[in-house]
């Protein structure tokens, strides 16, 4: 089985921060996670639990380079 989107998980405010969120299990901040199962952390409890289900991670080709979107020329 394969979702769109993977955004039902558990998540946890950044203390300090107004509008940054983490998954409860693995921590990874919700902008990287990006709604794929794939950018959780490989051990995290959410993606065991979808993977163990039948759920698919997303293996698309593209992948946009979201390390440096914000960077200018």
């Amino acid at each position: 089985m394969k979702k769109n989107f993977y955004i039902d998980y558990p998540q946890e405010h950044f203390e300090g921060q107004a509008h940054r969120y983490r998954c409860a299990f693995c921590k990874q901040e919700t902008t990287k996670i990006n709604g794929r199962l794939e950018g959780h952390l490989p051990d995290c409890e959410y993606r065991v639990l979808l993977e163990k289900a039948g759920f698919e991670c997303n293996t698309s080709k593209f992948r946009p380079n979201l390390d440096t979107t914000d960077e200018e020329d």
